[in-house]
């Protein structure tokens, strides 16, 4: 055997699938002893069955026109708050307003809300929730009136040159742009009366004066036991008639107050000393006081006073301690004509003694007169043609002098 044929012989070839006897096993079906990580079932080499990836999303890049747009957007975005921050502080700093003066009048209670109203209608601001932001921050609150409140009740003067501090420091109790009116109260007017004058005035409403009268009480030691609370006559001749400078819708306590203090100052310690030598009140001086200012023009006061003192401390049987004062009923009947059986405790006709409480508010002479009478023996006094007072000591006497004037022939 050639070396070749050696070689060859050495060499055998694989078994032939034709040659076989049986069945030759399908690779699959071959048990391996190499343990697999690939998964059963088909092939991973399978270009029909591999996994495909997923394809990556593309971002969408803005084109120029979305650029431009985004751009136009904040732009605007900006200007525009620009423009209403400008128009805000326009507002708040008062710049570029049209020149322009109104009067706000502030009434007791008024809250932020309510003066923001009054302010933006008078056309001296124009957001109003910005004026209300604006007292929030600076710690303006409340209502107008109350103690630690910054807004006093009253009437103001502002202008659109003012920013929103200064119209809130304008509207203050102290401030220089508060209205004030001057208010001449004259001898013998009735509390009532003078009411209707502080309310015309601007002063003050008539309610307001009315309800503040009968229930607030003045610390004033003669008012004490007047006329319990609750009843506004309790005030009457208390209030002293003078000329007074008041603010514009100025608080209802205050503006009695003042009036109230002056009669205090007016009716001195020597004057309250001879009523009480007398054994009677300041309030006896008073009552007495707005009778003879009802009574006389002044000029013979201290007759008058006379009368009246004759009358209550020396009656006689004529006279009875009554003091058949016309004034009285008229106080409580209004006009002229005098009913002397009017049913009311002010009728001296049928009531003896002093009325329930003065019938005005007397002057400083008058008040003079009642406290210092003249020393007479008068019980009767009347009015003649001449327009002069004539007294008289009997009841005779007086009802001669009246069948002998004009003035007295037709009643």
């Amino acid at each position: 055997m050639s070396q070749e044929d050696y070689r060859n012989e050495g060499r055998r070839e694989p078994p032939s699938h034709a040659n076989h006897g049986g069945k030759r096993l399908a690779p699959s079906s071959r048990p391996s002893s190499r343990p697999s990580n690939r998964p059963s079932g088909r092939s991973s080499s399978d270009p029909e069955h591999q996994t495909q990836p997923r394809p990556r999303k593309k971002r969408k890049r803005l084109g120029s026109w979305g650029i431009l747009i985004y751009v136009v957007c904040v732009l605007g975005a900006s200007v525009l708050l620009a423009g209403v921050s400008w128009m805000w502080a326009n507002d708040i700093l008062a710049l570029n307003k049209a020149p322009l003066t109104a009067v706000v009048e502030i009434k007791e209670g008024d809250t932020v809300d309510q003066v923001a109203d009054k302010l933006k209608d008078a056309g001296l601001i124009e957001y109003k929730f910005v004026f209300k932001l604006f007292c929030s921050f600076t710690h303006v609150s409340g209502q107008a009136g109350d103690d630690d409140a910054k807004i006093t009740p009253g009437s103001y003067e502002l202008n659109t040159d003012m920013d929103y501090r200064a119209l809130i420091s304008s509207m203050g109790s102290s401030s220089a742009n508060r209205l004030t009116t001057t208010v001449t109260i004259p001898e013998g007017t009735t509390e009532a009366q003078i009411f209707e004058m502080l309310e015309k005035a601007g002063v003050a409403t008539v309610e307001d004066l009315t309800e503040t009268a009968a229930n607030y009480d003045f610390k004033f030691s003669f008012l004490q036991g007047v006329l319990p609370l609750g009843d506004a006559k309790r005030l009457e001749g208390y209030l002293f008639p003078d000329t007074y400078e008041f603010y514009m819708g100025e608080d209802p306590v205050s503006v009695l107050n003042k009036m109230i203090l002056r009669f205090d100052e007016i009716f001195t310690d020597e004057m309250r000393q001879t009523m009480t030598d007398k054994g009677m009140s300041v309030n006896d001086a008073v009552i007495i006081a707005s009778m003879i200012e009802k009574e006389t023009d002044g000029t013979d006061q201290g007759k008058i006073s006379s009368v009246i003192y004759n009358r209550l401390n020396k009656p006689t049987s004529e006279t009875a301690g009554y003091l058949n004062i016309d004034a009285t009923i008229l106080y409580v009947t209004g006009g002229t004509q005098v009913n002397t059986q009017a049913d009311t405790p002010y009728n001296t006709y049928t009531h003896k003694g002093l009325p329930p409480t003065a019938i005005s508010c007397p002057g400083v002479d008058a008040l003079k007169a009642a406290v210092n009478p003249d020393s007479t023996n008068y019980y009767y006094y009347a009015l003649g043609d001449d327009g002069v007072h004539h007294f008289f000591r009997s009841s005779s006497e007086h009802q001669s002098f009246l069948k002998s004037q004009e003035l007295y022939k037709n009643d």
